[in-house]
């Protein structure tokens, strides 16, 4: 479905606010890029599982997705080809329009909502002209193409209000299974680290747990039964791993490194990171100088 990473893309994106692109699983077009940053709609024509918190998504023909960088979801590719479009765009990029903030609300961004809509042939034909119209807006030289994009954008939002869900829950996967996966999906989303102004937010089971909506023990229990290990285990290890990487890779001070990882004071990191590994940071630091 990727292909190879187009050298400024990311950061393209995120000057713009906004890309649009098409996918293709024969053509391998698409691009690589943060989901953490992004919120997405998806038009795609194939079969997929989608696992979040509490339930799993089955979808196949044609799907419109609607993803929020703030709710993490895993996704299986059941069917080899598949096609369609996305949009991807920055929450400030939204903002500029009116109403955005009711977008945000909607079942289509809210955690627990309904974001993933099927679509008959007619809706998949509109919604189609709809994203074309914003490739071709894209790669225009009018000036005002943001806005038309934008309205474009909210035209999709609405169409999909409109829409009643056609989904179907899949029992593959046990609620243990499905609430581990996308635990271990929002761990992983938090990293790499890319700038000390932006600190890791979720450190805790307690944090987790909020964030997905479900009750600390449950997220334990579920996390224990799958995995053979605690959820403060995996969070510590990954904590561990991106010091690790920050002390060998990066110029920051010890410090820096400390308050990136969520730590209050850099002693509390160098106790944390001594008693997980039996090294202090400096030591790691120095020996890959």
């Amino acid at each position: 479905m990727q292909s190879q990473e187009t050298p400024n893309f990311n950061t393209e994106l995120k000057l713009k606010g906004f890309a649009v692109y098409e996918i293709d699983s024969e053509g391998h077009s698409g691009h690589i890029y943060s989901r953490k940053d992004f919120y997405k709609v998806n038009l795609t024509t194939g079969k997929f599982i989608f696992h979040y918190a509490d339930k799993s998504v089955e979808t196949d023909e044609t799907f419109l997705l609607f993803a929020n960088p703030h709710i993490p979801y895993s996704c299986e590719a059941v069917s080899p080809k598949f096609t369609g479009y996305t949009c991807l765009f920055t929450d400030e990029f939204l903002k500029l329009g009116e109403r955005s903030e009711s977008f945000q609300q909607s079942p289509l961004f809210r955690l627990g909502g309904t974001p993933i809509l099927k679509l008959d042939n007619e809706q998949k034909e509109f919604i189609t002209s709809v994203f074309k119209r914003m490739l071709a807006e894209q790669s225009s030289d009018y000036a005002f193409k943001d806005e038309l994009i934008r309205n474009h954008i909210h035209l999709i939002i609405h169409e999909a209000i409109k829409m009643q869900p056609s989904v179907a829950t899949s029992n593959g996967k046990s609620a243990a299974e499905r609430i581990t996966s996308v635990f271990l999906e929002l761990l992983e989303r938090q990293f790499p680290i890319e700038s000390t102004e932006r600190p890791l937010e979720l450190r805790t089971a307690q944090h987790f747990a909020k964030t997905l909506h479900v009750h600390v023990n449950y997220l334990n229990s579920s996390v224990k039964e799958v995995t053979g290990k605690p959820t403060t285990a995996h969070i510590a290890d990954r904590i561990v791993s991106e010091a690790k990487a920050l002390l060998q890779h990066t110029t920051w001070s010890i410090a820096e490194i400390a308050y990136a990882l969520g730590f209050e004071y850099p002693t509390y990191f160098n106790n944390f990171f001594k008693k997980k590994t039996g090294e202090i940071p400096k030591a790691v630091r120095l020996a890959h100088i």
